[in-house]
């Protein structure tokens, strides 16, 4: 059997028509898999008969018309061209020989009576006496019985008639007439002609020929891999691009239907299981018995462009061929695979796939299955996969307490997604912990997650269980004392409900790495809030931070991790850290993580006076998490999107967000002193200080109350007594002032920077310069650029104030530099006026200064000008922070200044070292 492309096939039967013209008889067999051209072959080659003067009839056989007896004959009778009476012999032949042929009621075999067959193949051969003819028959295999026995004894008496005969015959299909085929390949004048898919070549013309050779020549490669050569294929995915699209899409998908419902329905099957399975080795397996009617079929549809090592092309044909299938046939596919793979001993996700897709809960062996199942999902980060996976399992577990159990893990898991889904599960656990199956360590999960919602009394009773039941298991231990020292730091008024004696079995329990690292940071936070920053804690929560990572047990670890840094006044620290974790949790797919993550990494530039990343990663946050699914700890991005916008004089989206509902029992939670907060620097900003006077002192009570009155934390006493200088009661806030600076320990820097500026605020004029010139260096040091600017702007007003003019000019250009690149429009549109033009004319001095300076100098003087601290500059320049001590000892006396306050601040700066 001879292997060709169209073209050439074409060629080679042109040669058989001329040897059928000049009196002999031929018979060409075209197969190939479906869709590869053959009618096209066929209909083309009825037209050259016609044009080398041989007279074509064409038949074309259909399933549906395969039960007609003679039903192609008469085709080719039809179209023949024949004398009336001659035409009505054949017309009274053809319909005795349906009569006679019809089958009765069972019977399948069609029985022709032979002297009807020799007239009806007599007046064919009559015909091609008169003209050479050329019958061509497309689909032959789907013929009627009673066309084929005539259409097989005209080719046997054909071979030194002036007639040629082609017949069209589809590969891999379950024929119920084989013997035709056979018949004629036994013949002597019979041609075998199979099409071949196209070749690269082939491909590249058909493209260029419809998109042109640039684009083919572009995307021909890509294209005849996923068509195989398959003409049919290649035309979908070449109309899908001219529709616009990039990749395969409808018309591909289509092409490929299209290809199997012309084939044997088995094919379509195989297709369709294929699908469902994506996975050749475990078809095989599967169906068994019918292993090599498997590989059969696997061979076909790989030749017919549909599939590559035994999987589809493109993804849109399994997804196309998928859809073609019923709900019932492809849970019944995956529950035979789900059967087999746990017989084999397969591991339980793959096994849990199939569970999933069959919706199968009622073997024996299923819900442990997806139980464990979901577990590994989880700590693979697909969180949504192990969501399905445990909903099933909680759908189809009877045992109560198992139930309770997956229940846990199900709120557990939804809560990295979305914290608002648990709460649908929480009136069952809530049930669970009365009747007894609910107990231990998911008793506090379930109280933590009412306490998120606002739920307190409901939580409150939870815990309450829990320290009546007196459960010793070192599990519920270490869920108890880590829920204790999460609420003496989260919710303080929630203590009184947990058992003390706690902390004590921790020491005689051994636990986990895991649960200890977690109580450790936990604990780190604490002390941070209870106690202050100490330089121990930064070593401990640094080595914590590298050991851990966002599976289950650790987002708390990483939670009170990064706000141990943040609120003990290393938020430099924590940046790189929070940032690698939010990463960490998009690509586990935790928005619910991603969100609490942002939230925190917004307090982080908040305290680094990065207004614009603050309020960027706030508002991230609560779109991630929409407000209302935040419960309590709604306060914590609330309050630093409010904070941001108040400083970036953006009052009515601070408004907006004084405005969001927020659940009442946010304020029994350290988050509710964080909104208290903010709404009093907004009131504030707006000229309400009265109103920011009761929001500041109520969250200064909550902090003594909860004993988390520390100058790392929240500074309440500075902003009540900013509020109170706004009032006119300049005593009763210096009072406040000098309070907050008797608590400023030597890592409190920032708190201490703010303090003395609002001290310089109740000072003499003369005082002012040189409190406010203390307040920049320790806001400097400690890196917040937006509380800097603020200092800076009060010591302009103050050198304006005694008349050091020159100076107040050169602080207003500095200030001004700084405050628009944090963000702080207010202060920046301030300065626009009489520093602005002070500054100008300044100009001209500042020039001749700086020319004195070297290259070097010059580069160090200008990023310590706009608020680098020495060690920021050294990484910078690539020097050592001894090198740059040194360069600033040199310029400030060249200079004849005293401190970097006092330097230039319009000095060139390149973009490499900003």
């Amino acid at each position: 059997m001879g292997l060709f492309e169209r073209d050439a096939a074409m060629t080679s039967m042109h040669g058989l028509l001329a040897e059928a013209v000049g009196g002999k008889g031929r018979v060409v067999m075209v197969t190939g898999v479906v869709a590869t051209g053959k009618s096209e072959l066929l209909h083309a080659f009825a037209e050259q008969a016609l044009e080398r003067g041989a007279l074509p009839l064409v038949a074309s056989a259909t399933q549906a018309e395969s039960d007609i007896p003679l039903g192609v004959l008469g085709q080719l009778f039809q179209n023949a061209p024949l004398r009336e009476d001659v035409r009505a012999v054949a017309a009274d032949l053809l319909r005795e020989g349906a009569e006679m042929a019809s089958p009765a009621k069972g019977d399948r075999v069609e029985q022709v009576d032979v002297q009807i067959v020799h007239s009806l193949c007599a007046v064919l051969l009559s015909l091609a006496e008169r003209h050479p003819l050329a019958i061509v028959v497309d689909d032959v295999h789907l013929a009627d019985r009673a066309s084929l026995l005539c259409l097989s004894y005209l080719v046997r008496r054909s071979r030194y008639a002036p007639l040629v005969t082609v017949f069209s015959q589809a590969e891999y299909r379950r024929h119920m007439h084989g013997f035709f085929a056979t018949e004629m390949l036994r013949q002597p004048h019979c041609t075998a002609v199979r099409l071949a898919p196209l070749s690269y070549d082939a491909a590249l013309g058909m493209t260029a020929e419809r998109l042109g050779e640039a684009v083919a020549k572009e995307l021909a490669p890509e294209w005849h891999a996923l068509s195989g050569g398959n003409p049919l294929l290649l035309r979908g995915l070449i109309e899908d691009h001219e529709a616009g699209g990039s990749a395969p899409a409808e018309r591909y998908g289509e092409a490929v239907l299209s290809c199997l419902h012309r084939a044997d329905p088995g094919l379509m099957q195989i297709a369709g299981w294929l699908a469902v399975l994506d996975d050749p080795a475990l078809l095989e397996r599967l169906l068994g018995s019918e292993t090599a009617s498997v590989s059969d079929a696997m061979h076909w549809l790989e030749t017919a462009g549909l599939l590559e090592s035994g999987r589809f092309r493109a993804e849109i044909a399994r997804r196309t061929v998928l859809a073609e299938l019923s709900d019932e046939v492809r849970r019944s596919v995956h529950r035979r695979a789900a059967e087999l793979l746990h017989e084999e001993g397969a591991d339980d996700v793959v096994i849990a796939e199939h569970l999933l897709g069959a919706d199968a809960t009622d073997l024996p062996w299923a819900v442990p299955v997806l139980e464990t199942a979901a577990l590994h999902r989880l700590d693979d980060g697909a969180v949504t996969a192990a969501v399905d996976l445990l909903k099933l399992a909680w759908r189809g577990c009877t045992d109560e307490r198992r139930r309770t159990t997956i229940a846990t893990v199900l709120m557990r898991a939804e809560w990295r997604i979305n914290p608002s889904s648990p709460s649908e599960h929480l009136a069952e656990l809530t049930d669970a912990l009365h009747n007894g199956t609910l107990r231990g360590s998911d008793a506090v999960v379930l109280a933590r997650a009412l306490l998120w919602h606002g739920k307190v009394d409901d939580a409150c009773q939870v815990l309450e269980h829990l320290k009546e039941s007196g459960d010793t298991e070192p599990q519920t231990v270490a869920e108890l004392i880590g829920t204790r020292l999460w609420l003496r730091c989260s919710a303080p008024p929630l203590l009184a409900h947990v058992n003390r004696s706690t902390s004590e079995q921790a020491r005689e329990a051994v636990l986990p790495v895991r649960v200890s690292r977690r109580l450790e940071s936990i604990n780190a936070l604490t002390s941070v809030l209870t106690r202050g920053p100490r330089e121990r804690i930064l070593g401990t929560v640094e080595r914590i931070l590298h050991s851990s990572r966002l599976d289950e047990m650790s987002m708390d670890t990483v939670e009170s991790s990064l706000l141990a840094l943040t609120y003990g006044g290393w938020p430099d620290k924590a940046a790189p850290w929070c940032d690698a974790f939010i990463e960490e949790a998009q690509s586990r797919s935790a928005p619910a993580r991603r969100a609490r993550l942002t939230a925190i990494r917004a307090e982080i530039a908040m305290r680094r006076g990065d207004l614009e990343t603050a309020a960027s990663c706030a508002r991230q946050a609560l779109e991630l998490i929409p407000p209302a699914s935040w419960g309590v700890t709604v306060g914590g991005p609330l309050a630093n999107l409010m904070l941001a916008s108040t400083a970036m004089g953006q009052y009515d989206k601070a408004l907006a967000q004084v405005n969001t509902p927020v659940p009442d029992a946010m304020l029994q939670t350290r988050f509710g002193l964080h909104y208290l907060h903010a709404r009093g620097r907004y009131h504030l900003a707006v000229d309400h200080p009265a109103a920011a006077l009761r929001d500041f002192r109520f969250c200064g009570e909550l902090m003594a109350e909860w004993e988390m009155d520390t100058p790392g934390f929240i500074a309440w006493r500075t902003d009540a007594a900013e509020a109170l200088i706004r009032m006119g009661e300049q005593a009763e806030a210096r009072a406040l002032i000098e309070e907050q600076l008797s608590r400023c320990g030597p890592t409190a820097s920032r708190t201490h920077g703010i303090a003395l500026r609002l001290l310089a605020a109740t000072s003499e004029l003369r005082h002012r310069p040189m409190l406010l010139r203390q307040s920049t260096d320790r806001l400097q040091a400690c890196g917040d650029r937006y509380e800097l600017v603020r200092s800076l702007f009060d010591l302009t007003e103050a050198f304006h104030s005694v008349g050091e003019f020159r100076r107040a000019g050169i602080i207003a250009s500095r200030t001004r530099i700084l405050a628009q690149e944090c963000g702080a429009q207010p202060l920046s549109q301030a300065l626009d006026g009489d520093g602005a033009a002070a500054a100008e004319g300044q100009g001209s001095e500042i020039s001749k200064v700086v020319a004195i300076l070297s290259d070097a100098e010059r580069r160090v003087a200008g990023l310590a000008a706009v608020g680098y601290t020495n060690r920021e500059i050294a990484a910078k320049l690539f020097i050592t922070v001894s090198t740059v001590e040194q360069h600033l000892t040199r310029i400030y006396r060249k200079l004849g200044i005293t401190q970097r306050s006092d330097l230039p601040p319009n000095l060139e700066l390149s973009p490499t070292m900003r």
